[in-house]
This record gives structure tokens, sequence and C-alpha cells, in this order.
């Protein structure tokens, strides 16, 4: 018997042992995926940092509203607004407030930009030993292998150092980790380039003096240029991804790991690797996938009726990937809207003008004022749909230039905050180790010698 027949038969032993017959996840009252029959997710936890905002339950039902987003209890949108009054880039601001729970004052930030930006430039032992000796086709593994190999770089060597779960080590580290993440994805990514796909390597250093967005826009192109309006709308797509509750997958996974009293290098790699799932992190990579279908195989994409016809095939497993999902639309809390996709809608629609894709951008919006109707109604349980910021995060993405291995990438180097700031409400209120129940279900069998077995 060959290997791949082995494999092959091991395989359907293994499918029919393990698996549960759907009715019984109802028979025991089972919380699939820690949902509740609604879709809603079950109340596993408290936290302070973020909460998402999509519909209010009175008297048992469940009643649409608009979207919001909180970022320790402020309206993202007053963030946003703010930072476009003044003119400045947002995302370390909202990094200080999801870790630290205040607004900083102006010498908090100033401060704040310049420790940061002390921590951007990655050691050269590092970036050689973690990153380019060993390049990865994958960015997500290669970005959670540099954050687990960064633990051989701590100036603490000592085992029981490295295990302080002391809320002053975690903050050191944690200040460490977010401040290089942007630095080691867009290293992961010119590694992949050169080693992988024959191209030029190039590496510069990041400026400790730019902010987030600007050094990453400047790292991964050839001339390190952009333009004012390229790093705001890069800053707005970071800011709005930065953090989305305790209830995400990731994050979730965060207090998960650290409630296992593990290292932090090992948490967040952890949460890389949860949000590298297509089912979390890959989603603008599905809509962009799907949008090329659409701008191929529609003769006039500008045709309305023409885009319509097309999304119905698609619904109906006629087209698309075949599970008759339109990504792009829809989401787990948030109903009438996603305030992060209104928001980034209006920044892609001044990059688009700048970038001559304002057809592109009309077809997106058409997308998303049709489609939800399309959705509806061949689905009758999805009562409000709306354009998730997946919808527009990867055209954003695509008109700067950014290549698609690094949309996932900048997903994490957005997020990677949230990540360390769930960690310390995690160990701050000392709770358990988070183990869920499984119910077993087999029949008590006896051993059998194996000279009886058949």
């Amino acid at each position: 018997m060959t290997d791949k027949e082995w494999f092959k038969r091991q395989s359907e032993k293994i499918r029919k042992a393990d698996y549960i017959d759907p009715a019984l996840y109802r028979k025991y009252g089972v919380k699939r995926g820690l949902r509740n029959d609604d879709g809603t997710g079950v109340l596993v936890g408290l936290t302070t940092i973020g909460s998402v905002h999509g519909y209010v339950v009175s008297e048992g039902e469940r009643q649409a509203v608009p979207g919001q987003l909180f970022y320790r209890g402020i309206d993202v949108n007053d963030i946003v607004a703010a930072d476009r009054r003044e003119h400045r880039y947002g995302y370390e601001e909202v990094a200080y407030l999801l870790m630290f729970g205040d607004l900083p004052t102006v010498h908090q930030l100033s401060d704040w930009n310049k420790r940061l930006g002390a921590y951007r430039k990655l050691s050269d032992g590092f970036k050689e030993n973690a990153i380019m000796r060993h390049p990865s086709i994958d960015l997500m593994n290669a970005i959670a292998r540099a954050i687990l190999f960064a633990m051989a770089y701590d100036d603490d060597t000592d085992q029981t150092q490295i295990n302080d779960l002391s809320i002053e080590k975690c903050l050191e580290r944690s200040v460490a980790i977010m401040a290089g993440m942007p630095t080691i994805a867009a290293y992961a990514y010119q590694a992949k380039a050169h080693y992988h796909m024959g191209e030029s390597l190039m590496i510069r250093n990041p400026d400790p003096t730019k902010s987030g967005a600007e050094n990453f826009l400047m790292l991964i192109r050839p001339d390190g240029k952009y333009t004012r309006l390229e790093a705001e709308t890069l800053d707005l797509a970071l800011i709005l991804h930065a953090e989305h509750g305790g209830g995400n997958n990731s994050s979730f996974t965060t207090h998960v790991v650290t409630s296992a009293h593990t290292d932090i290098y090992s948490s967040i790699a952890a949460s890389v690797l949860a949000l590298k799932g297509s089912r979390h992190g890959g989603a603008n990579l599905r809509v962009m996938r799907q949008m090329d279908e659409i701008k191929k195989k529609v003769a006039d994409w500008r045709d309305e009726d023409q885009v319509v016809a097309y999304l119905e095939k698609i619904a109906d497993r006629k087209a698309g990937d075949g599970t008759g999902l339109i990504y792009g639309l829809g989401h787990a809390v948030y109903t009438i809207s996603d305030p992060r996709a209104q928001l980034l809608k209006r920044k892609a629609r001044a990059l688009a003008r700048e970038k001559h894709r304002e057809d592109e951008m009309a077809l997106f919006e058409l997308v998303e004022n049709r489609g939800a109707a399309v959705v509806k109604s061949r689905h009758p349980r999805a009562e409000d749909v709306c354009a998730n910021v997946d919808l527009y995060s990867g055209f954003v993405y695509e008109m700067l230039g950014i290549p698609r291995d690094l949309y996932t990438p900048l997903f994490a180097v957005a997020r990677c905050v949230s990540w360390c700031a769930h960690r310390m409400e995690e160990l701050i209120n000392q709770g358990p180790i988070i183990r869920p129940a499984y119910k077993p279900l087999y029949h008590p069998r006896k051993y059998v010698p194996i000279k009886n077995r058949k």
C-alpha cells in the first residue's frame, strides 16, 4: 500500500470515529462556536478595553441599531474626526488609549511616540536570524516565528525572568513587540519577495520620528516615498482594526493562552496564528478575489443590472467560490451599519480620486448598496445585512500598492496593541485558567487483547 493510499484509508477511519450528529448539539444545549441560537456571542468575560454595538435586546427580541465601536468608552468616530481636524496621525494615540485607559496629553503622546520610535528598529542579529535567514512563503507564519524568536533576544535570559508575569515586565515587552511589528511584517515580505519571488532585496531602517503608517509604506516601497493622503489612509485603517472587543477570535485566544500563564511571546504568536485563519483575518482577500471575478465576468461592471445579476449568481452558488456568500457583506454583531466600513469608505473615495480609480470605487459601493437585498432574499434569517470593513479595506490596500500577501499581516500590525492590552487585563484580574467543558459521547467498551482483535 502506498503512503497516499494509507493516508486516505486512515483519514476515512478518522472521519467515522470523530463524526458527531449535529442534532446532538441541540439535544445537549451546546453553544457551538460560543454562539447563542440567534448568533449572538455567549457571555464569557468582562472587558474595559473595547466594545462593539450593533443591536439591542428588548423583551427577548434582538433589534437592529446603527453600529458603534468604542475604544475605552470613546466612540471611534470621535477619535477619527479629531485626527482629521488636527491633521495628524492617530494610530499611536489609539494605542496609548487602549493600553493605558486614557487619552494622552500632548506631552504624554510626544513621549509615547518617542518610545515607540526607539523600538521600531530591529537589531541586526534578530533581523538576520529571525527573518532573513529563513524566509517563509507564508508571512503570518513568518511573523509568529519572529515573535517567538524574540525571546532569544530578550535581555532577561533566566527562565524565571522570561516567565515574569508582572504588569511592569508585560508592558516593557508589549511596547517592544507592538513597535516592532510593522518592521517585522515589512521585512518578512521583503525576504519572501527576494528569496521566493526573485525580486531585489531592499532593506532600509525605520525612521523613529515617523508614525507606524508612514514607516510601513516607506519600508515596503522601492523609493520609500508616499503621499500624505496615502499615509493618512493607512493610519485610518490601522485605527479601525486596532480593537474589536474581547470576543473576536484572536483576542479571545490572547485571553485563553494568557490564562495558562505562558509568556508574552507565546501569547502574541498564538493570536497572530488565530488571526491568520481565513475566517478571521483573511476576509478582505476573499472580497478582492470575488471582486476580481466580477470585473472579469461581468461584461460592463458599471451596469447596475449586470452586476446585480452576477451577485445573484454568487448567492445561488452558481459563481464565486460556491459558498453562496457575498464577501464584504454581513457581520456577527453589526446590523444596520459597520462604522469602520463607513469611515474607511469616505477615505477610499478620496484615494480613488487621487489614483483615478473612481469607476472601481463605484463598483464597490454598488455591491454595498444592492448586495444586501440579494443576501436577504435568499437567506430568510438574514434580517439586517450591512457592508463590513473588509469590503473596502482590501481595495484601499490595493490602491496603496500594498501586495496582497501583506493584507492579513497589516491586520496583525494594527491588532497587536489590543492583544497586549487584553493580556494585561487577563493578568490583572487573575481569572482561572479558561477551560470550557466538552460532553463526552461514547459507550463503555471493554479492552480487547491484541491477539483477539480483527
